[in-house]
């Protein structure tokens, strides 16, 4: 075994008691124990209760029956007590005078403590050399032979029984406790145990994860516990991560493709205009499409700053509530004289209703405007952009944008919302291809989604449609 197995054999061993499975056994352990305790404190009350009110009941009804006796029948019976039914029912039976002088029966001298009263007395034996045991005892008055009540009757009954159900039962709680406990622990140890490992696996995996492999994943099994729900979350986590790290790789290179010609067309014309120095009209034409080139990078570097800001959530501060039909009616008015131009019928389906929203205007000005500008480049004359709004029974809006132009495949209708992606159709048409993606991120911050479809399925300009789903007003 290496140094490092070792060590880490180590510390899994000590680690094994510090574990929460661990430490959540000893508390059950502490629980069962309290359990058990209260259980034979309740059962030891209810036996030791039931002993001495079944002796004081016997004891009653044993003087009950003896004072109707006549003076003479009381003392043979007493004195008889071992041939007669007392021997069975009593441990002790005596008479004495009003001096406390035995006159018959095997009660040898006046118990220590002992009261003339109809009501059974607990008092302790303590024989010579004897360990001390308890007796329940019961004194009255009873006639003589004069006709007077000179003489005590006193009958004495053992609790032998409760002293022998006491000890039974403190030594079946001790016996108990402790297999129990050991039970438990033992139970406690085996789960660490089993949970260590499955942390031990996790630690692996991320160390693996930590050293570069993103493709890696912790370990998950078959049981819905708490640690294989968190190592899911975690796995749906790097998942995240690793998209987005592909995510900003792919922009990385889209970036440097996409800025690369126009300063490489920037560099060119500079070399070519650094080499003729007396052609004003020609150095004057190389700054202004250079001037266009580094324009065309400003705007692919302000997108993405745009794109940026708005995921990080920063104009939250500027949501409030809108009508979605003032949004539609600016955005026409903005652009319908561009449609005209290229021979666009821009045309607005009014809804009889107020859309109400809760968002921010200058961002859904600018989530309309893309998809506008879009719907109006890809469509040829002559053809139809139309926007409508409405709000569904469950309180939610909608807005949605549809056109008679060249449409999106299929298979493309998810790219188009992501960074630089540029379908073949588009690529005579000026544009960086983060229209879309500003969309999705402005669409994100509202808790909204779109759907695309096409607006003519089988026709040669099958068109596009998009339709934006916005959470109830009040929700949001």
């Amino acid at each position: 075994m290496s140094r490092a197995e070792l060590r880490f054999s180590e510390l899994f061993r000590a680690d094994l008691f510090r574990t929460a499975t661990f430490r959540l056994t000893l508390a059950f352990v502490v629980a069962i124990i309290a359990a058990m305790a209260l259980q034979f404190g309740l059962v030891y009350e209810q036996m030791n209760g039931y002993e001495q009110q079944r002796s004081t009941d016997l004891l009653q009804r044993e003087a009950d029956q003896l004072v109707q006796e006549s003076p003479a029948q009381l003392e043979y019976e007493v004195r008889e007590r071992s041939k007669t039914d007392l021997r069975v029912i009593l441990n002790g039976a005596a008479l004495f005078d009003m001096n406390r002088n035995r006159i018959a029966g095997d009660i040898k001298k006046w118990p220590v403590g002992l009261e003339v009263s109809p009501k059974t007395q607990r008092l302790w034996d303590a024989p010579p050399g004897d360990t001390p045991y308890e007796m329940r005892y019961l004194a009255v008055e009873v006639e003589g032979v004069q006709g007077n009540r000179d003489r005590i009757l006193v009958l004495a009954r053992s609790l032998h029984m409760a002293n022998e159900l006491r000890y039974i039962t403190k030594r079946a709680a001790l016996m108990s406790v402790v297999p129990i406990v050991v039970f438990a622990l033992m139970a406690g140890i085996f789960l660490s145990h089993r949970a260590l490992g499955r942390v031990k696996d996790m630690h692996e995996a991320i160390d693996r994860i930590m050293d570069g492999d993103l493709h890696e994943r912790l370990p998950t099994g078959r049981e819905r516990d708490d640690i294989e729900r968190l190592a899911v979350s975690v796995n749906r986590m790097l998942d995240r991560l690793e998209h987005l790290l592909d995510e900003i790789r792919d922009v990385g290179n889209d970036i440097a493709h996409d800025l690369r010609t126009p300063l490489a067309r920037v560099k060119a014309r500079l070399e070519r205009v650094s080499s003729v120095t007396n052609d004003p009209a020609a150095l004057q034409g190389a700054i202004e499409r250079a001037t266009l080139d580094l324009e065309q990078c400003f705007s692919v570097i302000t997108a993405l700053l745009r794109i940026g800001e708005i995921e990080n959530g920063r104009r939250r501060a500027g949501f409030a509530m809108l009508d979605l039909r003032e949004l539609l009616a600016g955005v026409v008015d903005l652009y319908e004289p561009i449609a005209e131009t290229e021979g666009i019928l821009l045309e607005v389906v009014d809804s009889e209703k107020a859309v109400p929203l809760f968002g921010d205007m200058d961002l859904l000005n600018e989530v309309l405007a893309n998809l506008v500008d879009n719907a109006i480049k890809f469509t040829p004359a002559p053809g139809t952009v139309r926007l409508s709004a409405g709000q569904g029974a469950d309180g939610s809006s909608w807005l949605r944008v549809s056109d008679t132009g060249i449409g999106i495949a299929e298979d493309e209708r998810k790219a188009v919302m992501g960074r630089f992606y540029r379908s073949d159709k588009s690529r005579h048409v000026p544009g960086s291809g983060l229209g879309l993606s500003l969309v999705s991120a402005i669409l994100r911050l509202h808790g909204a989604s779109v759907d695309i479809v096409a607006a003519r399925p089988g026709h040669t300009l099958p068109g596009a449609v998009f339709t934006i789903h916005f959470a109830p007003a009040t929700a949001v």
